[in-house]
């Protein structure tokens, strides 16, 4: 196929995408009010992951299409994709971000057959792949900086809860003075537990509904730890006010970890760049030198098996310097 006929398949996916896109927008948009009145009538409904309520307002919508719906619930892993979607608080459904993902995909794999030559046509594929996933590494990095907020602001809220029983208030009073006082993303997560408390939900349920937006192992022990207290008693202002010292005791000793291991990432990231320097100085130097690499059979396959190899290095490096407590 001739160049001129790629670049019109090419400008015609993107013309068809783009009014795909501009569509939804204007449908969402008139729709907005509708869903937000939908979205929290399902928000409190019971448990989310409850098997045996047959609720249906309590199914999250996958997508705004109906039938994509249907068969987006039929598709195992789909339900993990939620999952993150909802810890990352995105406004959107999983449907958006998979047709988004595919979209990246064929943009990509376009972009890298008219870049490279049919001789490397995996470097076409592996381009498409890379911005297939760049959706879904936006909402894991939107997650991994809306779970560190989260922990910032973590002890201080169980301490102001820790007061607030200990001055004679209700559990629910107190957790209604952190979301007073306290911003995104602990206060507007708090403040739906409440509205799921107000609605009728056990206390349990609304904190296990907390627990399974957001992935956080220290609001874990504060959800277990009020459970257990709720069933067996206790004074649960000293059990906050315990849990909010480990919290606080965890982070100094992550900071320590932090700075006693940075010599040691300053050292992956060394060793990770170097060799695409090294290839990039050869390369404008003398390219005459790096051309059998790349045009011979073998040298193909030997660059092959050496990205496969730093990949696996790059893998091993980020276990070895990642300490988890």
């Amino acid at each position: 196929m001739d160049i001129p006929y790629r670049f019109i398949i090419f400008l015609s996916i993107i013309s068809i995408a783009f009014i795909e896109l501009l569509l939804y927008g204007i449908r969402a948009f008139r729709r907005l009010r509708v869903r937000q009145v939908q979205n929290r009538l399902k928000k409190f409904s019971f448990s989310q992951y409850s098997i045996d309520a047959p609720d249906i307002l309590r199914k999250r919508i996958l997508s705004n299409v109906p039938f994509l719906n249907k068969i987006f619930y039929k598709i195992p892993g789909i339900a993990r994709l939620d999952r993150l979607i909802q810890q990352a608080d995105s406004k959107y459904p999983v449907g958006v971000f998979i047709l988004f993902s595919l979209f990246l995909f064929q943009i990509g794999y376009l972009a890298g057959s008219f870049f490279f030559s049919q001789r490397f046509y995996g470097a076409s594929f592996l381009l498409a792949v890379v911005c297939g996933l760049v959706p879904f590494f936006f909402l894991l990095l939107k997650k991994k900086n809306r779970i560190k907020q989260f922990e910032a602001q973590l002890p201080e809220a169980l301490e102001l809860i820790a007061r607030s029983l200990r001055a004679g208030h209700a559990f629910t009073s107190g957790m209604r003075v952190v979301v007073d006082n306290f911003g995104e993303p602990l206060g507007p997560e708090f403040a739906q537990v409440l509205d799921e408390i107000n609605f009728g939900v056990p206390v349990a349920d609304a904190l296990k509904n907390l627990a399974y937006r957001v992935d956080c192992a220290e609001l874990k022990f504060f959800v277990v730890s009020v459970i257990l207290q709720r069933e067996t008693g206790g004074n649960l202002a000293e059990i906050i006010d315990n849990i909010a010292y480990i919290i606080r005791e965890r982070f100094k000793f992550n900071d320590k970890i932090r700075v006693l291991s940075a010599e040691g990432k300053l050292s992956a990231l060394v060793l990770i760049i170097l060799p695409f320097i090294v290839i990039f100085v050869v390369r404008l130097l003398n390219p005459e030198y790096m051309n059998t690499l790349f045009e011979d059979p073998i040298g193909r396959k030997l660059v092959i098996v050496a990205a496969a190899i730093m990949v696996m290095g790059i893998y091993i490096i980020r276990r070895m310097i990642d300490i988890k407590i």
